[in-house]
């Protein structure tokens, strides 16, 4: 029996594959509310020419727009791969209450890998983390992408 966090985690499997099929790094995001997707991303820093343009940043800013606000309390990302400092950044200034994210990421990952920046005193967010969540498929996909390109 797939858990709900297995479930929220294929829509950002299938948003990693999107950016795949546009030969970007192969990451995907959504933010839900209320068991409801109100925002998608995937990576696009090579198709935007913007380096911010991570599939959290993405999701965090179709987020806002949704909600018509800057701060999404009560949300939750699914990620496929483990946030980078820049990207917890911005899920701390939004306000996400939870991060659920694939594969771990032990070259810039900040929620556990490299470091845990969650745990830092400088942030006046405290959120909740759970990695490794349908982990084997977020790792093959990057894994594959990777090999092709190599």
């Amino acid at each position: 029996m797939m858990s709900e966090d297995e479930k929220w985690m294929q829509y950002a499997i299938i948003e990693a594959n999107i950016a795949k099929d546009k030969a970007e790094t192969p990451v995907g995001s959504i933010i839900v509310l209320n068991n409801q997707i109100i925002a998608k991303g995937h990576n696009c820093p090579i198709s935007k020419n913007d380096s911010t343009a991570h599939a959290e940043i993405q999701a965090i800013r179709k987020a806002g727009k949704t909600l018509n606000n800057y701060r999404l309390n009560g949300t939750v990302m699914y990620v496929t791969l483990e946030p980078c400092a820049m990207c917890l950044g911005a899920i701390m200034h939004a306000r996400i209450d939870k991060i659920i994210f694939g594969a771990y990421d032990n070259k810039t990952g900040v929620c556990g890998s490299c470091t845990s920046l969650t745990k830092a005193t400088f942030f006046n967010h405290k959120i909740k983390i759970n990695g490794g969540v349908l982990e084997k498929t977020c790792s093959q996909l990057l894994k594959d992408f990777f090999k092709k390109r190599r």
